[in-house]
């Protein structure tokens, strides 16, 4: 038939292949730099990590504020502990102590 129907013919059979491809590669490609891809989810992954170890430490910190304010209520209240709040609060010292400056 001629140099023009076999070229034809060749470009229709490959372009079904391409198209192919080209889907593969473009759902591939998304696979991984998709905004729901594999980086996507390493990078939720160690930030979700971060925020549970912040989490875990505030709750450490404040269990200390919860014993220390336990310390401190009308009922069981620790003069020890209502004396240190205050020389701290206040800056007041007792004549017989001794300060040392800590930089």
């Amino acid at each position: 038939m001629g140099l023009w129907y076999d070229t034809r013919r060749s470009l229709r059979r490959a372009v079904t292949p391409c198209l192919g491809i080209c889907a593969l590669l473009y759902f591939c490609y998304h696979t991984v730099q998709g905004e729901r891809g594999v980086i996507a989810y390493l990078r939720l992954s160690t930030q979700l990590e971060r925020t549970e170890m912040a989490l875990r430490d505030s709750g450490e910190a404040r269990e200390v504020l919860a014993r220390q304010v336990g310390l401190l209520r009308p009922e069981n209240l620790n003069r020890d502990m209502l004396d240190e709040q205050v020389r701290r609060t206040l800056g007041l010292t007792h004549p017989d102590d001794v300060v040392i400056y800590t930089p």
